[in-house]
């Protein structure tokens, strides 16, 4: 592949002077498809020609796939051949060639190739690129489909190079796909070796169609009788163009993959798959996509895509999740396995009962999250940090029910000879099938761990501690506009109260019922009145925190709570042994409280409106391996070994 890529590439020397290098990917990558497509129609080309004599547009679709077999074709006179024979007549007649595809075929108006074409022209450039373009055997008994997915992507990691663009935006390492696809498959591989097995599998982030291809190849490797039939939706012009190109030499139906923003518009809103693949953008914002989410979310409601939750509007990789796990196929027809590639942050990121733990919430209880598994670090082009795959399954083995499996695949990888971007590690074939055999045998080791569903769930309580102040009527005269219109009402005038207030003791009261009795006597005696509400707005407004006063009462009796002392818990489903439930969470809860709260916090009291439900995934927390730290003798060894290698160096100075 790097030999076929570096012939291909090494053309656009003939690009110099006319186009700056991070143009070259521009005129190389649509030649590239141009070339492919050319050798896949040579062995049909006189057929479809009198097809296309004898049936009309209309028509001729379904005559070219029933005498061919293929789902595209091209009626023009033209091939790279036939094109070099006419000099003069280059640019008319390579422009007649690619307008005479099938309308399917729409890949080269998203390069603007016309455009690219007259310039080569005009520069004396396009006789050289044709020419040496109609050197390069690109037909599949030359280069397998597999081999030509592979220099789509060589090329697309030059041009990014090129263009100073992270070459990770575009395509997925062949290892990381691989990983995925094969534990994918794992629970269905012995259904998968049946003859005739036919199985779908989808990609709303298809890119230039790297995890299809690698689907389909793993799954013949398997069982070459075997289809699976390619969906994808892309929303980058030229990486749709790549994808549909690839996916015509592999003979798929191209009309699968469509070009399109899937939160935006899902064009496959009417199908889901038996396998589901995605390595969405993260950390990167869905505003684009905003409205039309909020709006199919209001429509769809919970049963919806997006009805779990929505996430930060600055990072969008948790609406990839929710979506695939609704292009599942459902559980009663079989049911569907996904496998998505995520940073670490969708695992605990978001408070309670914000959007990120209610995804994880509607995740973790509906029982779809099959396995985790955390990848090395440096496996991707364009970032170097912690990545994870999760595997969502709507129809699990019953052992793997209720349960999650965690794999710390961390330290599971070989160095690159050559590191590319920030990839410098990969996952080869021995590590690869030391992960699956992992998942495989779905036990507890070093580096597997089986928890249950309700082990990442928690509650988030709300602690609250009683309000203590004391009062004194001589701080009426520091009130502002607010506190007397609370106390007194904001029609009213507040100068006979405050006068009154004003006479009265500089007494400090450590209870509010005797504060409040002691100005109702004197505001009685002045002919003032006041509610039993406005005589508590008051007393607060009056009072100063102190904690050897008695607790503020609300109108009930009940203290009202110190708002700046309010803490809040996070306690776990499973604390205690207790069962969950209504009256298992209560019992948990209590059990909490009285065993970490109370003994610590005197009168302390659960505020059970506030209680909220969250789950979080803590994968570094479960893995973690305490190192006991170095002893001080030990510590004090190597002081003095180093001081003394110093002390002899400085003699060796000084002699």
């Amino acid at each position: 592949m790097s030999t076929l890529g570096g012939l291909v590439w090494s053309i656009a020397d003939q690009l110099r002077g006319v186009y700056r290098p991070h143009q070259y990917g521009g005129i190389i990558l649509p030649f590239t498809i141009l070339r492919r497509l050319d050798c896949l129609l040579e062995p049909t080309r006189d057929e479809v020609r009198a097809l296309a004599k004898e049936f009309e547009d209309g028509t001729l679709d379904v005559q070219v796939k029933r005498k061919t077999g293929l789902t595209f074709y091209n009626t023009s006179q033209y091939d790279f051949a036939k094109l070099l024979l006419d000099p003069a007549g280059l640019r008319a007649n390579l422009i007649d060639y690619i307008s005479h595809f099938s309308g399917n075929i729409d890949v080269f108006e998203r390069f603007g190739f016309e455009a690219e074409i007259n310039k080569l022209d005009e520069k004396n450039r396009l006789y050289l690129i044709v020419s040496q373009f109609a050197k390069v055997d690109l037909h599949p008994d030359t280069v397998p489909n597999a081999e030509m997915g592979d220099l789509y992507e060589h090329l697309i990691y030059k041009f990014a190079e090129a263009s100073n663009e992270e070459a990770g935006e575009h395509y997925t390492p062949r290892d990381a796909i691989r990983l995925m696809v094969d534990l994918l498959f794992a629970e269905e591989n012995e259904a998968l070796l049946e003859p005739g097995t036919i199985r779908t599998i989808y990609d709303p982030t298809a890119g230039t169609g790297g995890m299809l291809s690698v689907a389909e190849e793993r799954l013949l490797e398997r069982n070459p009788r075997a289809r699976l039939r390619l969906y994808g939706q892309e929303i980058n012009d030229l990486s749709y163009a790549i994808c549909k190109s690839d996916m015509i030499g592999k003979g798929q139906d191209v009309g699968n993959i469509r070009l399109g923003d899937t939160l935006a518009d899902d064009k496959f809103f009417d199908k889901t798959f038996d396998f589901c693949m995605s390595n969405p953008p993260y950390g990167v914002d869905w505003k684009a996509s905003e409205a039309a989410v909020k709006e199919e979310r209001t429509k769809a409601g919970p049963d919806g895509r997006f009805g779990p939750g929505l996430p930060p509007i600055s990072d969008g990789q948790m609406l990839f999740l929710t979506h695939l796990a609704h292009k599942m196929r459902p559980a009663h027809e079989g049911g569907g396995r996904a496998g998505i590639v995520l940073n670490g942050s969708p695992s605990f990121t978001g408070a309670a009962e914000s959007g990120p733990s209610e995804i994880r919430r509607w995740l973790l209880e509906n029982d779809l999250v099959d396995a985790i598994i955390a990848l090395p670090t440096d496996m991707f082009f364009n970032t170097g940090i912690a990545t994870y795959i999760w595997l969502l399954d709507n129809a699990k083995q019953s052992e793997r029910r209720g349960k999650v499996q965690l794999i710390d695949a961390t330290s599971m990888w070989t160095k690159m000879r050559k590191g590319m971007g920030s990839k410098r590690k990969e996952i080869d074939a021995a590590a690869r099938e030391r992960i699956v055999k992992l998942y495989d045998a779905f036990t507890e080791t070093e580096h597997s761990k089986i928890l249950k569903n309700s082990d990442f769930g928690y509650w988030t309580i709300t602690v609250e501690r009683p309000l203590r102040l004391n009062f004194s009527a001589c701080r009426a005269a520091d009130l502002d506009g607010k506190a007397l219109a609370k106390a007194f009402g904001k029609d009213t005038d507040p100068s006979p109260y405050l006068a009154v207030l004003a006479g009265m003791s500089k007494h400090t009261y450590l209870s509010q019922d005797k504060f409040i009795e002691a100005v109702r006597e004197e505001f009685v005696t002045a002919g003032l009145k006041l509610t039993p509400a406005q005589y508590r707005h008051l007393a607060v407004a009056l009072g100063e925190p102190d904690e050897a006063a008695e607790a503020v009462k609300d109108a009930k009796g009940n203290p009202e709570p110190n708002v700046p002392k309010r803490d809040t818990e996070n306690v776990p489903f499973t604390y205690g042994g207790n069962t969950l439930g209504d009256a298992g969470r209560d019992a948990t809860l209590q059990a909490y409280f009285d065993a970490e709260v109370a003994p610590y916090v005197p009168g302390a009291w659960i505020d059970p409106k506030k209680t909220k439900v969250s789950y979080e995934i803590p994968f570094t927390r479960i893995f973690y391996t305490h190192t006991p730290p170095r002893s001080l003798e030990e510590i004090d060894r190597d002081l003095e070994a180093q001081i003394s290698k110093i002390m002899g160096l400085l003699r060796e100075v000084e002699a």
